[in-house]
Formats: structure tokens, C-alpha cells, sequence
């Protein structure tokens, strides 16, 4: 082995090391970016509001898995096809957040900063599984293996799914 095979190793090992780190890095602050948004709406507008945006997840999950016209949406290319059932998916949750925030009062709900962390962690969750599986995110955008040990098994969406629901039943008092 010569110097100029170790040296090119090393930066071999040192190139694949910082891809990987960048890419853990992006999906993390993918989940810090949306850990962030759900905590300041749910300052800004109120801890009722915020689950009223929890709750119009789940509404629009319903209709979105019986959306009939599935078959309009294009399906190419992949980011059209994502951006497409996206759209239809965030319309939805719009729609019904729109109807809960009239309904949800915030008068009597009491939800500490501790347990608001912990509910945007967990919406944070249901919307990464829901890009896990129903929705094409993989064909665009590729997750990193540590993030696909706590997203990609089957058995694993539905404990995100329910996740949020579990927190609101416990947290919001």
C-alpha cells in the first residue's frame, strides 16, 4: 500500500462520513424545522388552535384515503405526483381545520409547555410516517437508515399514527 492509496482512502472515509452526517444532519433538522413550526402556532394562535390542527390531520387522512379522483392526480414526474397528492392532502387538512378551530375552545384547555413540546414532537411523527407511507416522498427525497428504523416498518405506522391522539388524551386537560 502506498501513501497515495492511504491518503485516497481517508478521503475516501472522510467524504463518505461527512455524507452521511449531512444527510443525517438535513433529516434532523427536517424534524427540528417542523417541531418548530407546530410549537410557535401553537403559541402564536393558541393551544387550542394547535389541536384543532392535530385533530383536522386525522379528518383529512379519512377522506384522503377514500379520495376518488386519485386516479386525475398525475403520477409523473415523481415530485409533480408528490406535490399533487400533497395538495390534495394539506387542502383537506385546511378545510377541517377550518371547521375544528370554530369548534375546539381554548377557554378550558390547559396544556403545559412540557406537554406541548411532546404533542409537536408527535405531530412531527404522524406527518413523517404519513410521507413514509402513503404518500411518495422516497421517489424524491431519501430518508437516512436511522430514520427508516423508526419510520419504514409497517408495524410501526400505526403507533405514529395514533401517537398524537394518545398525547392529546393524556396532555390536553
Amino acid at each position: 500500500m502506498t501513501a497515495s492509496d492511504g491518503i485516497a482512502q481517508v478521503s475516501a472515509l472522510a467524504s463518505h462520513s461527512a455524507l452521511t452526517v449531512w444527510s443525517l444532519g438535513s433529516d434532523f433538522i427536517i424534524i427540528i424545522v417542523l417541531v418548530l413550526f407546530f410549537l410557535f402556532f401553537a403559541r402564536s394562535v393558541g393551544r387550542g388552535q394547535f389541536v384543532a390542527i392535530l385533530l383536522a390531520f386525522y379528518c383529512a387522512y379519512a377522506l384522503y384515503a377514500t379520495f376518488p379522483y386519485a386516479s386525475y392526480l398525475p403520477t409523473a414526474p415523481a415530485l409533480t405526483a408528490l406535490l399533487s397528492q400533497l395538495g390534495v392532502y394539506l387542502g383537506l387538512s385546511f378545510i377541517f381545520y377550518v371547521i375544528l378551530r370554530r369548534v375546539v375552545v381554548s377557554d378550558f384547555l390547559n396544556i403545559g409547555l412540557l406537554g406541548l413540546i411532546l404533542l409537536a414532537f408527535l405531530g412531527t411523527g404522524f406527518l413523517i410516517a404519513l410521507a413514509y407511507h402513503v404518500f411518495p416522498v422516497d421517489t424524491v427525497y431519501h430518508f437516512t437508515p436511522t430514520l427508516d428504523l423508526l419510520f419504514a416498518p409497517k408495524a410501526y405506522f400505526w403507533w405514529w399514527f395514533i401517537a398524537p391522539a394518545i398525547g392529546l388524551f393524556f396532555l390536553a386537560q
